[in-house]
């Protein structure tokens, strides 16, 4: 029986329960992270956690602390016997019919088997649609993973329903902001574009890697506002997160990109990035 932990302790995944009175459950006032681990040890955890409390302590939403959040994880993974998992860790401040002072935040751990997008989306890239929906600058949620994450299901599943991989998203006024479920980089004459924080977009794990890789390896980066015109003039567009990585795009709507397959920059950071887990992870805890 698959074991998750939750509010203290490992239980059986059938017998996990939360308060009627949550304020995830009732108001969607949660955050949550999606992670990987390989070799049993989670990849670049720091980031996931550093990211998990800035958007806790911006939202007003309760957590616990570093070590026991970690301890949790780790426990959970031992308790699956998993190495290579996919693990999604979900936050709230708890029951809302407490005090402030009283309320305990509610926390739920859980890992599965980590399984990979097929080895075709890598080989040819996938084709990604436009979001039918606008991102809201003003929006207080926006650039942090919260657990509001109904508009976001909605395009997935339509960009699904379209036989599309992602769909890209962009704000009212029209700029560029990021997928579904991955943040968008651009390759345009052997610079790497992508949209700023600010824009705003999460502060993906992944983006961040990418982002780090290509300042070690000298390839330029820059992070600007971009527009549909500087997607359909990409070179190369891919897409990024931790459970896909590197995720190669093919073509846009009806736009080829590029040539069509993955391109030199794309195939070059996705190299860069299996190496990077690969030591990251090469210990087991």
């Amino acid at each position: 029986m698959e074991k998750v932990f939750l509010n203290d302790k490992l239980v059986d995944t059938d017998k996990a329960g939360i308060s009627v009175a949550d304020s995830g459950f009732l108001y969607g006032a949660g955050l949550f992270e999606t992670m990987r681990s390989c070799n049993g040890i989670v990849f670049s955890l720091k980031d996931h956690l550093d990211r998990l409390f800035f958007s806790a302590n911006s939202l007003s939403i309760k957590t616990h602390d570093r070590k026991y959040i970690t301890d949790a994880i780790y426990k959970v993974l031992k308790a699956n016997k998993l190495t290579d998992a996919r693990l999604r860790l979900t936050i709230t401040s708890g029951a809302m019919s407490k005090p402030d002072e009283q309320r305990k935040p509610t926390l739920l751990i859980a890992a599965t088997k980590l399984v990979p997008y097929p080895p075709e989306y890598y080989k040819k890239g996938v084709l990604v649609i436009l979001c039918p929906f606008r991102q809201n600058t003003a929006e207080p949620t926006y650039g942090h993973k919260t657990t509001s994450y109904l508009p976001r299901m909605l395009a997935l599943q339509f960009a699904h329903q379209k036989r599309a991989a992602e769909a890209l998203w962009f704000t009212v006024d029209n700029r560029l902001a990021e997928g579904c479920i991955s943040n968008v980089f651009l390759v345009k004459d052997s610079t790497l574009y992508t949209p700023p924080i600010g824009t705003p977009v999460l502060a993906g794990v992944a983006r961040k890697t990418v982002c780090q890789i290509a300042v070690r390896n000298s390839i330029n980066l820059v992070e600007k506002a971009l527009y549909i015109s500087d997607v359909l003039d990409a070179d190369e567009i891919f897409l990024t997160n931790v459970i896909m990585q590197i995720m190669p795009v093919s073509s846009v709507e009806r736009h080829t990109v590029g040539t069509g397959k993955p391109g030199a920059m794309t195939k070059r950071l996705q190299k860069y990035f299996n190496e990077l887990i690969k030591d990251e992870c090469k210990q087991s805890k």
